[in-house]
């Protein structure tokens, strides 16, 4: 059993010892039952305590078990909690580092919680897509106000136990606890020993609410907040019942929520997101125990947009950062920018005043290489172009010492080749920051034929530090993330083409759950940046087909949103996306070139095409190695292309479809007038899936 069990001066000492959170797992679960009955059998105990080993006291279930039939075997946590509520000695919660999920609910079920300075508190379980499923949503609200638990429960946020101590009338915490808390929680167990009654949360009084239109405010906020989130809303029905219901009742009805939400599209997607992002970090031949190299400063090469929010990425970790660029313009343009940036959220109370300071203090700037020779790690961030990386990876070569780690922020440049005018590739890696870079949490890390193990390792620590989501990618044009956006703005160009209006596929998109649609992501970033790119691409691979709606779009100088028309206009100092006469004007014409007839296009087609065409590129990428797992795909699309959380990225949308839905969709798709029959055949390892009967993520 995960527990521990020992009696110490009349007090049953319960540790849970189920590392790294000690999770409530059924062994653990198991093992503190067992623990209650002992000490109810035991006529020298007078109280219980329980306590977690380790730096927390319990961060939750055991996401260990999640899916399979150890998270449901009995004694379940609801067993636990009657066990300790029907005890006729007082148990004591002693709880340290974090509370969280079923280790609160697990605390909100004893009689009494001690706590050290600093906990962090939490009812996560919106953030997976489900609602508490002990208790939580029916006792959290009687031990601190609804408007509390309300945010709590709805956010999945940790508040600190030190604030919650302060709330007025709460009766979550009896007493905060200064040095060692064990001891500190036996002698309090033994203080109401022989306190009776004993007081259980379930005994209180349902509680109240001042703001009859509490809840309905809370679902209008949320639904804008967390758009298209079933749980949230959940979650507030569930508080909601613990208003009007005996606790008995509303612990039924918060289970059978629970219940219903724990086997829907949206749970399974965020529980994939859950994990997808902790399975990220791990590299097939890269063990965890691999040496990493020392990062204590870096620099920077570049001080324009992105190169700015990457140094701000770093000195957010308290990581040095030396700035250089070419001219005393760049860099006083540059960290201009980085000072508006912080003191924007200091007015906002983001950023403590002596943080910023603190900040700012770690930036030098440069105009010479060779002042930032010692750096261990370097990161260029200077135009995309091969002809100038390579002169700028020539220079760092020449001047940066022994070990230091030569990153390039490319976004679709071949890291084999900027690798290659090195005499050090193996210390040579891509990192491919989002912008704005300081905000985005996606970090593609580009592994190079060349790039040893260690470099490897030490990037997907720093990635940690700093903050990001780090997806590794192999080398090819565009990694993961763009490549397979580019099959998706294809898509977008040959959709208005064959008769869609552009508002019509924003919208569209928008509705599937895309924060923006791709017109409009095309004129936020810069139509100019894939205009560049399709000219490059044409020249080195011609058999690629693309609609010359794009260009077109391009060759009437419409580059977004910085010169004030796109696929939109734009008035002066708005951003709000004005439909263009210019610009249907323009589709029309190519339509008249290419002879086609409009076709009416169904919402439902749009996102289909939009959607399948990055699943397709998707096997392909996973087919060649480029991605390791399809759930590396989805993490990039989750963190850094604003792919709907609701279903879990790109691959797993096509599992939870059906591969043989999507394969039947693609060749209906290939059927359509003027279709690209290349470009909808199912890719070989989607065809071999739906041939064996499998998904993209292992699960029939």
């Amino acid at each position: 059993m995960s527990t521990t069990y020992q009696v110490n001066g009349g007090v049953a000492v319960i540790t849970l010892n189920n590392p790294p959170v000690n999770g409530f797992g059924h062994s653990t679960r198991a093992g503190v039952f067992e623990g209650l009955k002992q000490a109810e059998a035991d006529a020298s105990v007078q109280a219980v305590v329980i306590i977690g080993g380790g730096k927390v006291f319990c961060g939750g279930a055991d996401i260990r078990e999640f899916g399979t039939p150890a998270a449901f075997a009995e004694p379940g946590l609801h067993a636990v909690i009657a066990a300790i509520e029907a005890s006729s000695k007082p148990v004591v919660a002693a709880i340290h580092g974090v509370v969280m999920g079923g280790g609160l609910e697990l605390a909100l079920g004893c009689h009494y919680r001690v706590m050290a300075p600093g906990v962090q508190v939490a009812l996560p379980e919106v953030n997976i897509g489900l609602i508490p499923g002990g208790g939580g949503t029916q006792r959290l609200p009687r031990v601190l106000p609804v408007e509390m638990a309300l945010q709590m429960v709805t956010s999945g946020a940790s508040v600190p136990s030190d604030k919650l101590a302060k709330v007025p009338g709460q009766q979550l915490i009896a007493k905060l606890i200064e040095g060692d808390l064990l001891a500190g929680a036996q002698a309090f167990a033994l203080e109401v020993a022989a306190v009776r009654p004993m007081p259980r949360v379930r005994d209180l009084p349902a509680p109240t609410v001042a703001d009859a239109g509490l809840f309905d405010k809370a679902r209008a906020d949320m639904a804008k907040a967390r758009r298209g989130l079933v749980s949230p809303q959940r979650c507030i029905d569930a508080i909601e019942i613990a208003t009007k219901d005996d606790i008995d009742t509303g612990i039924q009805k918060e289970l059978e929520i629970f219940k219903a939400i724990m086997v829907g599209p949206q749970a399974k997607a965020m529980q994939h997101a859950f994990f997808g992002e902790r399975a990220a970090s791990k590299i097939p031949d890269v063990p965890d125990n691999t040496p990493t190299r020392e990062v204590k400063q870096v620099a920077v090469i570049g001080a324009g947009t992105m190169g700015g929010g990457i140094t701000m990425c770093f000195l957010n970790a308290g990581i040095p950062v030396k700035l250089l660029e070419m001219k005393q313009e760049a860099i006083d343009r540059g960290v201009g920018v980085i000072r508006k940036n912080y003191e924007a959220q200091v007015a906002k109370g983001k950023l403590a005043q002596d943080k910023y300071e603190q900040r700012m203090s770690l930036l030098t700037t440069t105009l010479s290489y060779d002042d930032i020779a010692q750096a261990d790690m370097v990161i260029e961030a200077v135009f995309e172009n091969m002809e100038v990386k390579a002169q700028v990876f020539t220079k760092l070569d020449a001047v940066m010492k022994p070990g230091a780690i030569l990153a390039s922020n490319t976004s679709t440049l071949d890291v084999d080749k900027i690798a290659e005018v090195t005499k050090r590739p193996q210390d040579v890696v891509g990192l491919h920051f989002f912008s704005p870079a300081n905000v985005m949490r996606l970090l593609e890390v580009v592994r190079s034929k060349h790039t040893a193990k260690d470099v490897m390792a030490t990037v997907m620590q720093v990635a940690k530090k700093i903050k990001k989501v780090a997806v590794v990618s192999g080398v090819c044009d565009g990694f993961i993330g763009n490549r397979m956006f580019e099959q998706y703005v294809r898509q977008s160009f040959q959709l208005v083409e064959e008769g869609a209006t552009v508002p019509q596929v924003d919208k569209a998109a928008e509705a599937f759950g895309f924060a923006m649609g791709p017109f409009r992501v095309g004129d936020l970033a810069g139509n100019d940046i894939g205009f560049a790119i399709r000219k490059r691409r044409r020249v080195e691979q011609p058999d690629v087909v693309y609609s010359p709606v794009g260009d077109a779009i391009c060759e009437l100088g419409r580059f977004g949103q910085k010169v004030g028309k796109g696929w939109y206009d734009y008035e002066a100092g708005k951003r709000d996306p004005i439909p263009s006469a210019e610009v249907q004007a323009c589709i029309d014409k190519v339509r008249a070139d290419k002879g086609i007839t409009p076709r009416t296009i169904s919402d439902e087609e749009i996102v289909n095409r939009l959607v399948l065409a990055m699943v397709n590129e998707g096997a392909q990428i996973l087919e060649e190695g480029i991605a390791s797992k399809a759930s590396d795909i989805d993490m990039v699309y989750l963190t850094g292309y604003g792919f709907p959380l609701t279903w879990g990225g790109p691959m797993l949308y096509a599992d939870l479809m059906g591969l043989p839905k999507v394969v039947e969709l693609m060749k209906g798709f290939q059927a359509l007038p003027g279709a690209d029959q290349a470009f909808w055949t199912p890719a070989p390892l989607l065809a071999r899936l739906v041939a064996e009967g499998k998904t993209f993520n292992g699960k029939a």
